[in-house]
């Protein structure tokens, strides 16, 4: 029996996955980086970067709890570095693209 085939394990999300792809997004059109590359290869590779660099912070439902858990994140992100660990992630493919 594989956990796989009986459970579904897509209902696990990483909010810190969600908090720096949005911030990828938004630093990628500022000027300073408009001249970065944007194909699939380096925006995966920015964001792996950042990724594991950061602690994760998985939810497992959009139930109720999962809301607050949700919300809480959201409002304590300020106190996270996830804006600067972006910022490097990509200066450092930006200077060092996969392709």
């Amino acid at each position: 029996m594989a956990l796989k085939d009986d459970y579904d394990f897509d209902l696990l999300v990483n909010e810190i996955e969600t908090l720096v792809i949005d911030e990828l997004e938004r630093q990628l059109s500022l000027g300073d980086n408009r001249d970065v590359c944007h194909c699939q290869d380096c925006l995966l590779d920015m964001a792996a970067l950042a990724l594991n660099h950061l602690k994760p912070a998985y939810r497992s439902s959009l139930s109720y709890k999962g809301v607050l858990y949700k919300q809480n994140l959201h409002s304590a992100k300020k106190d996270m570095s996830y804006e600067k660990v972006v910022k490097v992630a990509i200066e450092k493919i930006a200077a060092n693209p996969a392709h």
